[in-house]
């Protein structure tokens, strides 16, 4: 392997090379499409699977198949307006609710606990073997709780990087994580607690794991012998319900390893953590992604308490809702190209799309020929859909004027992207 490639393959998640892998051939071998693709063929494919696949599945297909003809040189399909309007089609006719992990209750929490410290003293009463994986899930369980580390950060986590003072609190520097783009690192703290504590829980692993680096949860076979590599994040879950399930917890299957990071969400907010302290604190660089993850005790807190007091003149008070919408600013830059030499197109086709796409969005120009824009959205999924409609709007201008086009859109505050 040359020397860059290492670094071309460390770009990108290990899970998103498999889903991506698994795309590709589900569109080759499965379905029987040829690539590179057309745009009518993926239109083709996206009805053929509408009715049995969720959009969010259809989605990650598409940015696979966008991701291989990038990489290999070719125009992308996926951007045309064709596909795109298939795809809002079948969000139209198939609307699915987004599935959502169960949240885990503190209370369910305390009974997971309270069953691991029995069992453990009853392990090292009698020496079971499995007192090594009963002290791992405790601390698993705990830290993975009150951090709301996702599954594949409790299985990168060293020891070397974590620093425990008993009774008061630890700290772990994570190199690496879904939110951080940059791959920057950050050191996450957590405090001691009275009960169900993460840092005494820790310490009692460490002290029988008996190691000065390398990973901190590790897989542990039926015997007992505890093993040099880490435990495979898909392993998490499973563990997770199985730990559930041992301690008696109700519909244990229903739960899955976001379920404490949803259950650590809901508990904060109503404990009456801030969006934002929530936001610092589990590393969510945007309000929607905190809130997809709190389950509100009562949905109509928050409104019961804008209902204005009963008025003296005749007929009912009348409840204006303040509006939700959220503003956001947003860059777009735009590349135009004449198909043919020496064309005046692409000034005709630039100045089409900011009379007719971007002035809407209260665009103005900026130094060097990006675009600012204002975008009013509720949820993600409506900003999305705005984005998708404008960038599908200056393709179709182009086609129309003979020009090649690349678009980016992009949200400074977030780092996120749509092209």
């Amino acid at each position: 392997m040359a020397s860059f490639e290492r670094y071309i393959r460390a770009a990108t998640r290990e899970n998103t090379r498999r889903g991506y892998r698994a795309a590709i051939e589900h569109y080759e071998a499965t379905w029987g499409g040829f690539l590179p693709a057309t745009p009518d063929s993926l239109a083709r494919y996206l009805a053929d699977h509408a009715e049995t696949h969720s959009i969010a599945t259809l989605r990650q297909r598409l940015a696979a198949l966008a991701r291989w003809h990038r990489d290999q040189g070719f125009p992308d399909p996926t951007k045309a307006p064709l596909v795109r309007s298939v795809l809002k089609g079948i969000r139209e006719e198939h609307p699915s609710r987004p599935r959502q992990a169960k949240a885990l209750a503190v209370a369910q929490l305390q009974q997971m606990d309270q069953w691991l410290v029995a069992s453990i003293q009853n392990a090292r009463d009698k020496g079971d073997a499995r007192l090594g994986a009963l002290l791992r899930d405790r601390a698993l369980v705990l830290l993975g709780f009150w951090r709301a580390f996702r599954g594949d950060e409790l299985c990168r986590l060293r020891i070397e990087d974590l620093t425990i003072t008993p009774g008061v609190g630890l700290s772990v520097y994570l190199a690496r994580s879904k939110g951080d783009r940059q791959a920057r690192g950050r050191t996450y703290k957590v405090p001691a607690l009275q009960y169900c504590c993460p840092v005494e829980a820790c310490q009692d692993w460490l002290a029988h794991l008996g190691e000065n680096d390398g990973p901190v949860f590790r897989h542990i076979n039926r015997w007992g012998h505890i093993g040099d590599t880490a435990l495979h994040p898909d392993s998490i879950a499973r563990l997770f319900r199985r730990v559930l399930k041992d301690a008696g917890v109700e519909a244990a299957d229903t739960f899955s390893g976001h379920s404490f990071r949803r259950g650590f969400a809901t508990w904060a907010t109503s404990s009456g953590w801030d969006t934002k302290a929530l936001m610092e604190y589990v590393g969510w660089r945007d309000a929607q992604s905190a809130l997809r993850y709190v389950e509100s005790d009562s949905p109509f807190s928050h409104a019961l308490k804008q209902i204005p007091a009963p008025e003296t003149s005749q007929g009912a008070p009348r409840l204006v809702p303040p509006s939700s919408a959220k503003s956001r600013k947003l860059i777009v830059e735009v590349a135009l190209e004449g198909q043919k030499p020496r064309s005046r197109k692409p000034d005709q086709a630039r100045e089409a799309i900011e009379a007719h796409c971007l002035r809407p969005f209260k665009s103005h120009r900026q130094k060097g020929g990006a675009y600012q824009i204002r975008v009013e959205a509720n949820t993600d999924d409506q900003l999305e859909e705005q984005l998708y409609e404008l960038i599908d709007e200056m393709h179709q201008i182009a086609s129309d004027k003979g020009c090649w086009i690349e678009i980016m859109i992009t949200d400074p505050a977030t780092g996120e992207t749509w092209d």
